[in-house]
């Protein structure tokens, strides 16, 4: 029996970006209905990784979100997840304290959330080292 890909890992969108018309991300596929409804679609998994990370800064540098609590019920409001279990599951991945602050412009921490988030919304799944890095290396760049 073939292994199905989580909708994130078809995508190219391992954050599961909702597909917003103003978004134009690196990267990014011309939305076709009949493949995808809502999230948006990425040419390669490094441009879906550098649109999380960068949709990550800004929740960080525009809207002033300094936790992993913070940063992460934004991302992925309680109406949809478990947020409290993802919260605690990125601050175990990023070795980050309940309640501290963290900074996403510092390449390690960085690392550790996108591949929190990947593992979190995509059933566990992890991309290769060299595919996150160059992700990541684009977010920062």
């Amino acid at each position: 029996m073939p292994i199905t890909q989580t909708r994130g890992v078809r995508n190219n969108n391992p954050g599961n970006i909702d597909y917003n018309q103003s978004n134009q991300w690196q990267g990014q596929i011309k939305p076709d209905p009949a493949i995808e409804r809502r999230f948006a679609r990425f040419d390669t998994p490094e441009n879906g990784i550098r649109a999380l990370g960068k949709l990550l800064l800004t929740y960080q540098r525009k809207h002033g979100l300094k936790t992993v609590k913070a940063i992460i019920s934004r991302w992925a409001p309680s109406v949809e997840n478990d947020t409290a279990a993802y919260v605690r599951a990125v601050e175990a991945l990023t070795g980050t304290r309940p309640g501290a602050d963290v900074d996403l412009s510092q390449l390690k921490i960085m690392a550790g959330f996108v591949k929190a988030i990947i593992h979190h919304e995509n059933a566990g799944y992890a991309y290769p080292d060299a595919v996150l890095a160059e992700g990541v290396r684009r977010v920062l760049a």
